[in-house]
């Protein structure tokens, strides 16, 4: 076998060294961008809005979660395999804020920077939060029921799910409300629909038939607000119906006096943000621990208001070619 003179293979080695590192500095850099769930609107707006900032950074956006939100065994695999593949950024919507936090953790351990976004997790190992002011949105709700009820009447609440922190701070926020300036208002049950329109239409039946002369019904998500329409539509009920989030048919709903109100977050703002923040890490710029998006109650009066109209219509077909 010829052996190579020392010097020439220490020269060698030296500019395989050299060009292996130049090519991993320019390598395109991965975002794992990890939903909730993927049944709702909602998230396909996140879904878009990421692919828009993913497209401007120049990196390559990984977009993978489980079909629906209640499936945080499923969304804990992904987040794991996503840390094995050592993409170099996650942007994570929590189902659960503790069974999470874990492989959070583990990423940021790994040098993996995690950009939270959406709903709270309980470790503080992550670059930023970005979510709406989901305590601010349920007190809008309450504000509105409060209102529209003239301060007095008996309602239920549609929940979402046990864990989820974002819509356990509409809920609270929502009673707060309630509690300190409309106690005149009495919430008689409360049920969880587990983030599905099937599952909300049950219970929002079963609670219309324990109480049938409802004044009012909250829903603090999308599924449960579509659910809880169609039961209220079957039954004829003057119940009014503060919901969450939106998609076509809670806007013909809202167009069309079914439901009297809806307060939105700019899930499409969400996605972008979340991109660009994981993007930021990447390159260890400095940024914001929590950024807080505002949430708007729409209604009849605004719906068709311009800037209303463009927040419920994101360009899902541009991004994602839907």
């Amino acid at each position: 076998m010829t052996r190579l003179p020392q010097a020439f293979g220490i020269g060698l080695l030296g500019l395989l060294g050299l060009l292996g590192t130049g090519c991993n500095r320019n390598a395109r850099k991965t975002v794992a961008v990890i939903p909730k769930g993927n049944a709702d609107l909602f998230w396909q707006s996140v879904h878009a809005g990421a692919a828009k900032a993913a497209a401007e950074n120049k990196v390559d956006l990984v977009w993978d979660g489980p079909p629906n939100e209640t499936e945080i065994s499923i969304e804990l695999q992904i987040v794991e395999t996503m840390i094995n593949r050592r993409v170099d950024a996650i942007a994570l919507a929590p189902s659960d804020r503790s069974a999470l936090s874990n492989v959070v953790a583990r990423a940021s351990t790994e040098g993996i920077p995690v950009v939270i976004y959406d709903s709270a997790i309980d470790t503080d190992k992550y670059v930023s939060f970005i979510a709406t002011d989901n305590y601010a949105a349920g007190e809008l709700a309450g504000e509105r029921m409060g209102q529209v009820l003239k301060a007095k009447g008996n309602i239920v609440m549609v929940k979402t799910t046990p864990g989820g922190a974002s819509t356990t701070a509409r809920e609270q926020g929502f009673k707060h409300i309630l509690q300190t300036k409309y106690p005149g208002i009495h919430i008689l049950d409360e049920r969880f629909g587990m983030a599905s329109v099937a599952q909300s239409l049950t219970v929002a039946e079963n609670m219309l038939t324990a109480h049938p002369d409802l004044d009012g019904v909250f829903c603090s998500n999308e599924s449960g607000s579509a659910g809880a329409m169609q039961a209220l539509k079957s039954r004829g009920g003057k119940a009014k119906l503060v919901g969450f989030d939106w998609s076509p048919i809670l806007l013909d709903a809202l167009k069309n006096g079914q439901i009297d109100s809806l307060v939105i977050q700019n899930p499409f703002k969400m996605g972008e943000e979340a991109v660009n923040y994981s993007v930021k890490a990447i390159r260890h710029e400095k940024v914001e621990k929590r950024v807080n998006l505002p949430p708007r109650l729409i209604t009849q009066q605004n719906l068709n208001d311009p800037d209303v109209q463009a927040q419920v219509h994101p360009d899902l077909k541009k991004y994602l070619g839907q």
